[in-house]
């Protein structure tokens, strides 16, 4: 199975900015940024492309798919 990974968390860490910020610039909870960075969630593409053009990184810095092994 195939899941979706990201590395939204170290890229925003990176930058300084809060949880807090971050779902106030983009207009959603917090509580939203904490399951998408935990892997919980997965954003719809409206909310990837925001927080592609909000953290200005490339999708494949940003997301990628890992295979599970079987």
């Amino acid at each position: 199975m195939t899941k979706v990974i990201n590395h939204i968390k170290e890229i925003r860490l990176k930058r300084g900015i809060t949880q807090i910020q971050m779902a106030e610039d983009l207009q959603i909870t917090r509580q939203t940024i904490t399951a998408i960075e935990n892997n919980k969630y997965n954003p719809s593409l409206e909310l990837a492309l925001k927080l592609i053009q909000y953290l200005g990184v490339p999708i494949e810095e940003l997301f990628y798919l890992e295979e599970d092994e079987v």
